[in-house]
């Protein structure tokens, strides 16, 4: 007989009821899905380094500058203008300080004076040139005059000697009297006197012209080879008048380059000397940035490649546009003034900066104009 109750009877076996299962827990469902969920962040930051970032290098470390141009006198004097200050925008030409010219008008006036001088003394070297040409051809002429005048004594002197011979002969004969052969003898005298006259006198026409030779040749000199223009000595003063001018020119000074003034030490009647730095013309119009890149992000950084930039002037909203214009020649630690001496002492190595130009677009500066010294925010794109 079966001893179970009712109760025990109607209630199954728990061997008999199958195990509920268990919803998975809401912790292992969140740690899935932030783990399949950093996958992809992986996935998509790794896509992003192979194809953007890893081809772009950027730096903080930049600034514009600009090939400034130091205004400085070439002459001294006293500053008798000055009408330009500190942040004017000047154009190339442009008045920028006045010297008194006062001083180098008048050394202008001596020197022109003094060329005139010179140009009369050399038309006077030309006129004593051929002055003297006359007188060396009259002196030839002398010379001829006194040859001849010798062939004439000559002819006398041999004449009275054939009549004082045949005089001679006939004395004994008594066909000649004494008084003929006396007038004979002194007509011979007077021949050979004669002829002794004309010798000295051809020596003195012929020293008369070797003077005057002499003399045209000195006056020669003086000409040869050039005018009145062309002569050494009128050349010198002529270039004396242009110093002049040009130190009267310099008297004013000019803006060399299209710019905006800095530096500006300039005061009516100051007293400054050639050289004296007077102030600084900075050509923003043509201002570019330089980079400070580390070393080793320089690999592949090549002349042309396109630059981003952004100034803290204008924010970060206002994007520049460059090319990599050049790559400096050494850091800036290795021109220092005092440079690094890593061969004595202890050596710790510092990673080096290296400056890269970036040309600015000339287009975007003239919209947005920059200064000297501005800081840049640079991103320059390796990949072309």
């Amino acid at each position: 007989m079966d001893a179970r109750t009712p109760t025990d009877i109607a209630r199954p076996a728990v061997a008999d009821i199958p195990p509920i299962a268990k919803p998975p827990s809401r912790r292992r469902q969140l740690f899935t899905l932030l783990g399949v969920g950093l996958l992809i962040i992986a996935l998509v930051v790794l896509a992003w380094w192979l194809l953007v970032a890893s081809h772009h290098i950027g730096t903080d470390d930049a600034y514009v500058t600009a090939d400034v141009a130091d205004v400085t006198p070439q002459v001294s004097g006293e500053i008798v203008a000055a009408p330009v200050s500190d942040t004017d925008l000047v154009r190339q030409g442009q008045v920028l300080v006045q010297l008194d010219p006062t001083d180098y008008r008048l050394a202008l006036a001596q020197d022109e004076a003094a060329l005139d001088q010179a140009q009369r003394q050399v038309r006077g070297y030309f006129a004593n040139d051929t002055a003297q040409a006359a007188t060396t051809a009259a002196r030839d002429a002398d010379v001829a005059h006194a040859r001849a005048t010798l062939q004439s004594a000559q002819s006398d002197l041999d004449r009275a000697q054939t009549d004082l011979g045949r005089r001679q002969a006939l004395v004994s004969s008594g066909a000649v009297s004494g008084d003929e052969l006396t007038a004979a003898q002194n007509k011979f005298d007077q021949a050979k006197a004669a002829l002794d006259g004309a010798r000295a006198a051809l020596a003195q026409a012929g020293a008369n012209r070797s003077a005057a030779a002499g003399q045209q040749l000195a006056a020669n000199v003086l000409v040869a080879g050039a005018g009145v223009d062309d002569n050494p000595q009128v050349a010198l003063a002529r270039a004396k008048v242009d110093q002049a001018k040009l130190d009267l020119d310099r008297t004013t000074i000019r803006a060399p380059i299209d710019g905006i003034v800095a530096k500006n030490t300039t005061e009516v009647g100051q007293q400054v000397a050639a050289g004296a730095p007077l102030m600084t013309v900075v050509p923003i119009q043509s201002a570019y940035v330089n980079a400070n890149f580390k070393e080793v992000q320089l690999r592949h950084v090549h002349l042309g490649q396109p630059v981003i930039l952004t100034s803290d002037l204008y924010g970060g909203g206002l994007k520049f546009h460059g090319r990599v214009a050049g790559v400096a020649g050494g850091t800036g630690a290795a021109f220092a003034v005092i440079p690094a001496q890593n061969a004595t002492g202890n050596w710790i190595k510092v990673v080096q900066r290296l400056p890269v130009r970036i040309a600015l677009d000339p287009a975007e500066l003239a919209k947005h104009p920059l200064r000297v010294g501005l800081s840049m925010n640079v991103d320059i794109d390796t990949s072309r």
